[in-house]
């Protein structure tokens, strides 16, 4: 049930489904008392959420920095966390979709030497695909290009963060007790997933990847000009704020 119900909420927390809902409102009402009032809140909505600038504030307190503990350490495993990745069509060709800079990451690290291991904790995060197990798909791609068997960890099972931490825990305390790890995941989804991970006696080491900030910038395009790809930043900002308060209050942290 939290699986179906966080997937609910994720759509109802998108700036563009409350812009939609203003936008409707603003257009039942315009020529009642607060119809124009709706329809001016829809455009403050519109040019907050699609400000690049603001967003962009927003991204760089919540994104999870990079850890000088790395160094040039090497680990016995590097925890992959999946979703959203890869897919495959029904003749089994494998479709790659966004976050895959932390599997672009997690083999960079393997070629370095950085890591022994790598362990993809990821099943299905669809509620439709249930069979379209990502962690599945992700070895089998692995072993293609070359990178062995024999050091890949596969959970398939998980559906969220804490289910990764969960499964991932086991999986460790199996195979590699005491060994030391990396987190591979995104900057803004580290913080939830590593206090997921120590609630559950793993303390790995931060590895943020994904990054969406960099210095401030001031030129006026930047600082003025609407940007509709700004929604979906908002969502996925949305999305981990609401998560880490949910998952604090059911003591998944």
């Amino acid at each position: 049930m939290f699986f179906e119900v966080s997937k609910i909420l994720h759509f109802m927390l998108s700036p563009v489904t409350w812009i939609g809902i203003l936008l409707l409102l603003s257009l039942i009402r315009f020529k009642r008392r607060f119809g124009k009032s709706l329809l001016i809140g829809t455009w403050v909505a519109f040019l907050f959420f699609s400000n690049s600038f603001i967003v962009d504030e927003f991204m760089r307190i919540s994104e999870y920095e990079p850890s000088e503990e790395t160094g040039t350490e090497v680990y016995d495993a590097g925890i992959l966390l999946g979703g959203g990745m890869v897919t495959s069509t029904s003749g089994g060709e494998l479709i790659f979709q966004q976050n895959t800079d932390r599997l672009l990451q997690a083999i960079d690290l393997y070629q370095k030497g950085r890591i022994r291991k790598i362990l993809i904790s990821s099943g299905s995060g669809s509620m439709v695909f249930r069979d379209m197990l990502e962690g599945a798909l992700l070895r089998r791609y692995l072993i293609s290009i070359g990178i062995p068997d024999s050091v890949i960890l596969v959970d398939s099972v998980s559906r969220n963060t804490y289910e990764n931490a969960v499964q991932s825990a086991r999986i460790i305390r199996d195979s590699i007790p005491q060994g030391k790890f990396l987190l591979i995941t995104s900057a803004l989804h580290m913080p939830r997933a590593i206090a997921c991970f120590r609630k559950q006696g793993i303390f790995p080491v931060a590895y943020p990847v994904s990054r969406k900030v960099g210095p401030r910038r001031w030129d006026p395009g930047y600082l003025l000009l609407p940007n509709p790809e700004n929604f979906m930043v908002w969502e996925k900002l949305l999305h981990e704020w609401t998560g880490y308060l949910v998952y604090r209050m059911k003591s998944y942290l």
